[in-house]
């Protein structure tokens, strides 16, 4: 029998989690899994809790919940043996869309958990210049990005990418360029720029394709930089991103490496819409090395 623990965000989705994670435990339980809710009152945690199922010995830790409450179990299973099973019910849900797992319905993503399909995918590992370490797996962001990550994290209303699209350009009236040093496999550029993504998936913030070339088991991480230009350029180009056609723009940089260096003053690198700490930050490609719960691709 299967042994899993479920890490349970009841904010996630405006409560959506909260409304559909016992129907994901009853449907676990009805398909033969042994599987333990985890819920408390803080991501500090529920963390902990996590990492505690994981060394007490798991066949699975599940996350239900946004791509945070992914992020949040991801490091408690990194490094491990422990697979990773998704049960999406957030707003954004950019992991689970990455993998091909159905989106707000518990009972499928419960049944590919069940049935035991799994693929072999890359996640990145990120050294911040506090000293935290943190894995992900779908973007790392850094300048504007982070800026409207940050924003859009503290609204309540709208929901999905009409957060993140409202939330950009209150922040655009704001923000300035930064200059950014970016090393990739040990090749330095210096450029000024408004923003920076490495992506071992494709999208955030509700399917913005902002590394879209991007894929989970290639062993390889996109760079994609956003060179200094005008307020009013960046808002002509910015819908966009939603198809991925912002890279073929002139002032859109990017690039491939398993090792990135980013450098500039000033700035916050996120990942999975989480914050990570202040740059610069190194960050390497893990390749193959986690089992996800997922259709085979």
């Amino acid at each position: 029998m299967l042994k899993a623990a479920i890490v349970i965000n009841p904010t996630s989705g405006k409560g959506r989690s909260a409304k559909n994670a016992p129907l994901a435990v009853a449907r676990l339980r009805q398909r033969g899994i042994d599987v333990t809710a985890l819920e408390s009152a803080s991501a500090e945690q529920s963390l902990e809790l996590a990492r505690q199922a994981v060394a007490d010995g798991l066949d699975a830790l599940i996350a239900c919940g946004g791509d945070g409450t992914v992020h949040l179990a991801l490091q408690a299973v990194y490094g491990t043996d422990t697979a990773l099973g998704i049960i999406p019910v957030g707003t954004g849900d950019d992991i689970a869309r990455a993998l091909g797992i159905p989106r707000a319905d518990p009972a499928a993503a419960a049944d590919i958990i069940a049935d035991g399909r799994t693929r072999a995918v890359d996640y990145a590992v990120i050294q911040a210049a506090d000293g935290v370490q943190r894995a992900f797996l779908a973007v790392m962001s850094a300048g504007f990005d982070s800026e409207v990550t940050q924003r859009a994290n503290t609204m309540t209303w709208p929901t999905g990418q009409s957060r993140y699209l409202l939330a950009t350009l209150a922040e655009l009236k704001v923000y300035e360029a930064a200059d950014f040093t970016i090393t990739v496999d040990g090749r330095t550029t210096h450029d000024r720029g408004m923003m920076l993504a490495i992506g071992n998936g494709p999208s955030y913030g509700g399917g913005m394709k902002v590394c879209p070339h991007a894929d989970l088991d290639d062993g390889q991480l996109d760079l994609t930089f956003l060179a200094k230009t005008s307020k009013a350029t960046f808002l002509k180009t910015f819908p966009s991103v939603f198809k991925g056609t912002h890279v073929d723009r002139p002032f859109v940089h990017t690039s491939r490496g398993t090792h990135i260096r980013v450098e500039a003053e000033g700035q916050t690198a996120y990942a999975d819409g989480e914050r990570v700490g202040p740059l610069p930050v190194d960050v390497h490609v893990v390749p193959h090395a986690l089992q996800v719960f997922a259709p085979v691709a």
